[in-house]
């Protein structure tokens, strides 16, 4: 039994020691994973391979793709660019977030692609693909709200 007093000890130790180390690294990966996605995404939709720009176009009909899928792509190749440069991170945050948040209107302008059979509770896999910024979201609040404690 007196063992697990020792135990207890060395575990805080580790799980500070990692957490230390968390702190430390947690917000550069994390913009540096922001800035891999943007940037691959981004570029896919420039060179016109992008698997979401019929879903893109539909969201957004009254543009012409031609022009529109180019550049939503150079706009997150350079939010990309600004999350590996690291400077103005809370601006960079600021329209990340807005970025993201306007894909919520293919919620909208394609409730049959994104919802089974009509139904708001039932998520097809567009929906899935939009409803899941909402963590991007989150993180990129984090990383506008923490990044100057690196």
């Amino acid at each position: 039994m007196s063992t697990l007093p020792s135990a207890l000890r060395k575990y805080r130790t580790v799980e500070e020691q990692f957490g230390n180390e968390l702190r430390r690294i947690s917000l550069p990966l994390l913009r540096g994973a922001f800035g891999v996605v943007f940037f691959w995404f981004g570029a896919l939709k420039v060179i016109g391979v992008s698997p979401v720009s019929d879903f893109v176009a539909g969201t957004l009909p009254w543009f012409d793709r031609a022009w529109l899928i180019p550049a939503i792509g150079l706009f997150e190749m350079a939010i990309g660019i600004g999350m590996f440069v690291g400077r103005g991170i809370f601006l960079v945050c600021a329209v990340l977030v807005a970025h993201l948040a306007g894909t919520f209107l293919s919620l909208v302008m394609q409730s049959g692609v994104t919802f089974q059979h009509g139904d708001p509770l039932l998520l097809a896999s567009a929906g899935e693909f939009v409803v899941k910024n909402l963590v991007f979201i989150a993180a990129a609040l984090v990383l506008a709200a923490r990044f100057d404690q690196r």
